[in-house]
């Protein structure tokens, strides 16, 4: 008698996934139970959840090849990115539009976001938060002509395994499928004194499925202020329990959508509803005019006050608003000491413009308004590129001015609990040293414990002259030459677009100066560097 044999089980899972030969075993039958809905009382993936798990995030077009994305540089600006793409297939203007930090606060990197919107997979066109109002604007530009291109075939990519788990359903693996967590402590950092207000914050894990590595972000659902939400109500002379679907109007405006900047869509909103010189600046802020000077200081309450005395539907001013986005912060910890903790370094942000005040939405909500015990809504973004060697002897070299030192400290303690014999250096700056030094005591603690073999201090307020960390990288040149002629991994973690690139060129002089090279062979040397993920970073 023959026997049925069943068909083998395809690979869902990548050779390259982190798991076991036994684990990839158990996760392709896993899943390929799932997509070939049988009757094992299983609940099956979505199509599209399924189509995604065996294709992957979108990659570029088989025709087309994105020549290495020479736009693919966060300190360039827009234009500048759209004119390096102005040749290019849709696709890659797309990419281009992006903020090229690959920070995955849309759920996806660059390139990726731009692949999901141009095969159709994805329709929000409003996910790229560093990009601001100018990439929403190119991008809903480009996909409008996308409408009337002809159809090409994506190619796609292998998923991750931080895909495989996240498009799995489980809690906390992406922005789709948050968890819970509890709010355990809040740390001042800073001294009295201080121009800043940084803070530790530290949640508990326990029971809310997030598992983390140290490189990762950390994802929160924050919410606006009520003092703010009840501003915008008294300007717009609405009851504040006017019914949006289910909720108060209210309810809605606190953590359902944002309240700064003002998106195109409310100025289009208001141009239908006054006559005359109002409208017309109401259509031409809409488009990216700004007719009195004043665009990029507007949030929603601004631009009510503003068109004073318009009062529109209280419904169709709420859909005009974008959608309130969770916010992502470098993971400031180690999950090898304890995996059901993790902290992040938030510098609470504060300005005026005007007579009022204004405040970051997440920062000044972990400052001001939660305490311990506290639940909110969060989850784990997989680093893109950006975590410790494989080799735990590899020295490593980071980069992390203010609130850049998250990373840093992550790994210091990621390193420290593994006993790992690698060396590590490093860089860190601030303003003033009596009141900015973030983690003193732990940071000169491992340094006499030979723990951190080097620690390059960097303070730009303590004298007359300006010291930032590039000024101390290129002091001690020699020394950064030696550690990467010995393989080091480099790492820099902070602002996009004055820190890191002065980092960057600094590091091209500290190789021509010290490696012997002309200045094209020393970019050449650090782009060779980035190529082979010995230059990684972690920038906003």
């Amino acid at each position: 008698m023959t026997k049925n044999v069943p068909a083998p089980i395809p690979s869902l899972v990548p050779e390259t996934a982190p798991f076991s030969e036994e684990q990839r075993t158990w996760l392709n039958g896993f899943f390929a139970g799932l997509i070939s809905l049988d009757n094992s009382g299983v609940t099956a993936l979505t199509g599209d959840q399924a189509a995604a798990l065996l294709n992957g995030p979108p990659g570029a077009p088989a025709e087309e090849d994105d020549g290495g994305a020479p736009w693919h540089d966060q300190t360039l600006p827009i234009g500048e990115r759209m004119k390096l793409a102005e040749d290019k297939p849709l696709r890659w203007k797309m990419m281009a539009a992006m903020a090229q930090q690959d920070c995955g606060q849309c759920g996806y990197d660059c390139k990726n976001y731009s692949g999901a919107i141009a095969s159709g997979a994805e329709e929000r066109l409003n996910l790229c938060v560093p990009g601001g109002k100018e990439t929403a604007r190119m991008v809903k530009a480009l996909a409008e002509e996308l409408k009337s291109a002809p159809k090409t075939e994506v190619k796609v990519a292998a998923p991750s395994a931080a895909a495989v788990v996240a498009l799995a359903g489980s809690p906390g693996t992406s922005r789709d499928n948050p968890s819970t967590v509890k709010v355990l402590s809040r740390t001042l950092l800073n001294k009295p004194g201080s121009e800043k207000q940084t803070w530790h914050v530290e949640f508990d894990l326990t029971g809310s499925g997030i598992a983390y590595e140290a490189g990762d972000a950390f994802g929160l659902f924050p919410a606006n202020h009520p003092e703010l939400a009840d501003a915008v109500i008294k300007a717009l002379g609405a009851p504040a329990d006017f019914p949006i679907g289910e909720r108060t109007l209210r309810e809605v405006l606190i953590d359902g959508v944002s309240l700064s900047p003002a998106p195109d869509m409310l100025f289009q909103l208001f141009s239908y509803i006054p006559g005359g010189e109002r409208r017309q600046k109401a259509r031409a802020l809409s488009t990216g005019e700004d007719p009195d000077g004043d665009a990029a200081t507007l949030d929603v309450l601004a631009a009510i006050e503003k068109f004073s005395g318009i009062r529109p539907d209280p419904e169709a001013f709420i859909e005009a608003l974008d959608p309130l986005q969770p916010r992502l912060y470098s993971i400031s910890s180690s999950p090898k000491p304890d995996a059901n903790r993790v902290t992040l370094t938030v510098d609470t942000v504060r300005y005026k413009i005007g007579d009022r005040h204004r405040h970051g939405v997440c920062s000044t909500m972990l400052a001001d308004r939660i305490e311990p015990g506290h639940t909110l809504r969060a989850y784990v973004q997989k680093a893109h590129a950006f975590g410790l060697p494989a080799d735990p002897n590899v020295p490593i070299i980071m980069v992390g001015p203010g609130t850049g030192v998250a990373p840093f400290r992550a790994f210091l303690h990621d390193r420290q609990a593994a006993q790992a014999p690698g060396r590590n250096w490093l860089f860190y700056g601030h303003q003033r040293s009596a009141f900015d030094f973030y983690y003193e005591d732990e940071l000169k603690g491992m340094k006499t414990a030979g723990h951190l073999t080097r620690l390059s201090l960097a303070w730009s307020r303590d004298s007359d002259q300006k010291i930032y960390v590039q000024d101390r990288m290129r002091e001690t040149g020699r020394d950064v030459w030696s550690w990467l002629a010995d393989g080091a991994h480099v790492y820099v973690c902070g602002d996009a677009k004055r820190m890191a690139k002065d980092v960057e060129l600094a590091l091209v002089d500290i190789v021509a100066q010290h490696g012997a090279r002309t200045p094209e062979e020393a970019s050449l040397f650090v782009s060779d560097l980035k190529k082979k993920g010995r230059y990684q970073l972690d920038v906003y």
